[in-house]
């Protein structure tokens, strides 16, 4: 693999001119990109929602988005490479298999390369440049969409400043983490501008027999452009453009380790899988337009387009040797530890290519009929996408531990496939103040979505393969009131129509994901304790599983999509927060986080592989995390956070009669610790441990092995804000 090495574009932008000290960072008032706002916002939603701010991210200077939402009420995790690439993000029970059944936004925008065709977001928006992330759940949800059975996730950019500003951060660790952050803005009356760029390097933590590390490099660029009219314009306008562009070269595999290596070593890999590695590259163009025309009417507009291509190059066929060596299989073992000859070990190109585009438009309209305020969002999407995929598979034979290659196989049939979207979607969304303590909230959302699949026989593709069609439209509903008690209890409850659409691997007549979610809690804030209980039920009239090489289907498939039929899914989640002031301006935050799920089918499926009592995969019961630390007031300050996850079930079978301990993952203790102090107004460094305990344990066994969480790592940086 290719050293990492700074480019011009990282260097220029990290030696920019200096000007005076950083100013406050918000967005300009007219922005559209967040979806929640802050969290005084989030508390006056009818439903679970949660903000995570530029100061909450400051506190740790994480870059994997796994370490920070894992502390957000209601959210499961799946780990998989050590450093959050890409994500398996659910929410409440909603499966987290590539996180295809959130919706994934950056900036208000669609995130996952193709959300409709092929849901699996194998791209996620680089961590370590986000401004803030907002987590949303409950009917709120339907103004997002498409998928509302768990709710949405929106990651936001770095803003353009108020004033000339810029940040330069660097960092260097164990395992050889580099990264560097950087990023210039400057506005006028009229105009604004931004260029960043985020710079990731790892030697990685696992070790390949024979072969080194597996190393890791990401860039990532980014460019925003603002026009706006002068305060004495009739109507106030802005155009916002955004322009990113990403490239990835990771040396991961989809293969594991037996339990009894990774007992002797977790971060091992084996020779097999030495030229595993992962490439790709995305581009985005997004337009933002907003125009004031009263003081009561505002008309948003976006257009975007998002290309992906990627290709992984990983070993295929080679999770029966993993079986049979977990069953004693000394042959198996030998070859995994390459001290046996083999032949026919074979290498896929997972080769695609994604486009995705829209144009959105909404509008927000505050009116009075009756004495009733109404704060009104209307709006309409019109979406494309697909997926192009052409995979070849090369053979290799294993021959003294060494790979030696044998042939290359060019793709037909399912390996050499289009599958496109075209979807609409209608919403509106109307808050209603009846009195001055009761809020109704109503929602109504609209899917209509046409997906197609055509495979091809032969490399040209003149000869036409099998094709597949399938249309599904819903109409979504959703209700929520909030009443303030008082000054410091609120109540809260909701109910609305969950749906996921099929992919573009589902057949004619498949339907889409349906359920109906309920919720119902309290907040409670006196300014000094502050928190919130909310319980959840979901009804899953039709549980659908979008089958990948990642976690395959009940029935073994690797494609498509297969009904698990009816579930239910029940659970808590309870936030508590607060800050204790000391003597001499000290202070000490706490904030602590809890949830209970428990998450199973109720009927059998059509396919007979699942049956009525089976439990949903990846769904913990109990998730918990606590954050605290000291703040001086002054100079420096100390974080500390420990969550929790129960171990899982990998498939729908764990709590039946006769499973064993692969059917799940081991639970987990992960406990991050960060230290900052400040040289100055505009210089500060830091020290952070990520898994201080050094605690590793089984996090997944999909798709084929054992597989750790990354271990302790520890990790300066300083930043300087200019």
């Amino acid at each position: 693999m290719t050293r990492f090495v700074l480019s011009p574009l990282a260097l220029a932008l990290a030696t920019v001119a200096a000007a005076p000290v950083l100013a406050e960072e918000q967005p300009d008032r007219l922005e559209t990109l967040a979806v929640i706002g802050d969290s005084s916002e989030a508390e006056r939603l009818p439903g679970s929602a949660h903000v995570i701010d530029a100061e909450d991210l400051a506190k740790f200077e994480f870059a994997d988005i796994n370490r920070i939402v894992r502390s957000v009420p209601g959210v499961y995790l799946r780990e998989e490479d050590g450093y959050g690439l890409r994500p398996n993000i659910g929410i409440r029970g909603s499966g987290s298999g590539r996180s295809s059944k959130i919706s994934l936004m950056e900036d208000g925008v669609l995130a996952a390369p193709a959300p409709y065709a092929a849901p699996s977001a194998y791209y996620f928006p680089t961590t370590g440049r986000l401004s803030g992330i907002e987590v949303l759940k409950g009917p709120s949800s339907l103004q997002y969409g498409p998928f509302t059975v768990g709710g949405a996730v929106n990651l936001l950019s770095t803003p353009i400043p108020e004033t000339a500003a810029g940040v330069v951060k660097v960092e260097a660790g164990e395992n050889g983490e580099n990264r560097l952050h950087t990023y210039y803005g400057d506005v006028t009356e009229t105009t604004g501008w931004l260029v960043e760029t985020h710079q990731q390097y790892a030697d990685g933590f696992r070790q390949i027999d024979r072969a080194g590390s597996a190393d890791i490099q990401k860039e990532d660029y980014l460019v925003k452009g603002r026009l706006k009219s002068d305060a004495t314009a009739t109507y106030q306008q802005q155009l916002d453009v955004k322009l990113q562009y990403s490239e990835e070269l990771s040396g991961m595999s989809y293969l594991g380790l037996t339990d009894a290596d990774f007992d002797v070593d977790p971060n091992r890999r084996y020779g097999l899988t030495a030229q595993d590695e992962m490439q790709n590259r995305h581009s985005t163009v997004q337009l933002n337009h907003s125009i004031e025309l009263s003081d009561s009417f505002a008309l948003h507009s976006q257009a975007y387009m998002n290309e992906f291509k990627r290709d992984w190059f990983k070993t295929d066929n080679v999770g029966g040797l993993l079986d049979a060596a977990n069953s004693g299989d000394s042959f198996a073992q030998a070859v995994l530890d390459g001290d046996a000859d083999y032949a026919g070990i074979e290498l896929k190109h997972n080769n695609r290519k994604y486009d995705s585009r829209g144009v959105q438009i909404s509008a927000d309209w505050q009116i009075a009929t009756g004495g009733i305020s109404h704060d009104l969002n209307i709006g309409v999407r019109r979406h494309w996408d697909e997926v192009d995929r052409f995979q070849p598979v090369e053979t290799f034979d294993q021959v003294d531990g060494q790979l030696v290659f044998v042939e290359k196989e060019l793709p037909t049939g399912s390996n050499n496939r289009v599958e496109k979207a075209d979807a609409t979607a209608l919403f509106i969304y109307d808050q209603m103040g009846l009195t001055e303590k009761l809020t109704l909230t109503a929602a109504l959302r609209y899917e209509d979505v046409d997906t197609s699949q055509q495979r091809y026989d032969d490399v040209a593709r003149d000869l036409v393969g099998s094709s597949r069609s399938n249309s599904v439209d819903e109409w979504l509903p959703g209700v929520g009131v909030v009443y303030e008690l008082d000054g410091q209890w609120t109540l809260l409850a909701g109910v609305h129509r969950g749906f996921a659409p099929p992919g573009a691997g589902s057949e004619d007549g498949v339907g889409a994901e349906l359920s109906t979610n309920y919720e119902w809690g309290a907040r409670f804030d006196n300014g000094i304790l502050n928190g919130d209980v909310i319980a959840f039920f979901s009804d899953y009239e039709n549980t659908v599983q979008n089958c990948t090489i990642a976690v395959n289907c009940p029935d073994g498939a690797d494609s498509g999509t297969y009904s698990l039929g009816e579930a239910e899914i029940k659970g808590l989640e309870a936030t508590i927060g607060s800050e204790w002031a000391l003597a001499n301006g000290w202070a000490i935050p706490l904030r602590a986080t809890y949830t209970y799920t428990d998450a199973e089918t109720t009927s059998n499926a059509d396919g007979g592989e699942v049956v009525a009592g089976d439990n949903l995969a990846y769904v913990p019961e109990n998730v918990f995390a606590v954050s605290t630390g000291i703040d001086s007031g002054a100079e420096w300050r100390l974080n500390l956070t420990a969550a929790y996850q129960d171990e899982m079930c990998i498939n729908t079978r764990c709590n039946r009669v006769g499973s064993d301990v692969m059917d799940r993952t081991e639970s987990l203790w992960v406990v991050d610790a960060a230290a900052h102090y400040d040289f100055s107004q505009s210089l500060s460094g830091y020290f952070k441990i990520d898994n201080l305990i050094d605690e590793q344990a089984i996090i997944s066994r999909d798709p084929d092995g054992a597989r750790a969480n990354k271990p302790r790592t520890a990790i300066v940086g300083m930043r300087y804000a200019f």
